[in-house]
């Protein structure tokens, strides 16, 4: 474990190997879980302020579930999540021509069309980050799903690309420049030291 201020960060962040691929999961990671994307306060006021523009991009049973749900809804573990169809594929999730389930909201951003590319958790999966009770600490946890990341997790030993390399620009997103550049250099004096 390492600690990085208020941020506890598991050694597999910086141990294990991972590159999603989309080609071989499908974007399995927008269709299966316990919930939607967990959201912070702050997502939620940008999903209000950004939604028409992302609302075209969506499908027909994405915008007929956030019309009966709403924008996102509360999940008694997760807290504030966005809405899922039917239990399943999140409800901003979209499908290209290959069948890969990828974010109506994160194609907006790369259209140019928004700022915000999608909810921070998304974007850092397979990492997942908890907040303790009192909200003052953070828990940085590698936690690819054991069906659904194989060919995430075969890719990224084969290109050899450690999961806090692959997650970067997350990583920074989330904890800021100054917290990544210490998790690299704690890194790579770990790998030096072996």
């Amino acid at each position: 474990m390492l600690v990085i201020e208020n941020v506890l960060v598991s050694d597999q962040v910086i141990s294990e190997q991972f590159v999603c691929d989309l080609s071989k999961c499908k974007g399995a990671c927008c269709v299966d879980g316990d919930a939607g994307a967990p959201l912070t306060a702050e997502e939620m006021e940008k999903i209000n302020e950004i939604f028409p523009e992302v609302k075209p991009y969506l499908t027909k049973e994405g915008l007929e579930e956030i019309k009966n749900s709403g924008k996102y809804i509360f999940d008694d573990e997760f807290g504030w999540v966005t809405p899922t169809i039917k239990g399943k594929m999140c409800a901003y999730g979209i499908i290209d021509e290959k069948g890969i389930v990828k974010c109506g909201i994160e194609q907006a951003f790369i259209d140019k069309k928004i700022n915000f590319r999608k909810p921070v958790s998304c974007h850092l999966f397979p990492i997942l980050v908890d907040k303790s009770k009192t909200e003052s600490t953070f828990y940085v946890n590698y936690s690819p799903r054991p069906d659904i990341c194989k060919p995430g997790c075969a890719l990224g030993k084969k290109l050899k690309v450690p999961v806090y390399k692959f997650l970067k620009e997350p990583l920074i997103r989330k904890f800021g420049e100054e917290f990544y550049e210490t998790l690299e250099a704690t890194a790579n004096h770990l790998k030096q030291n072996k």
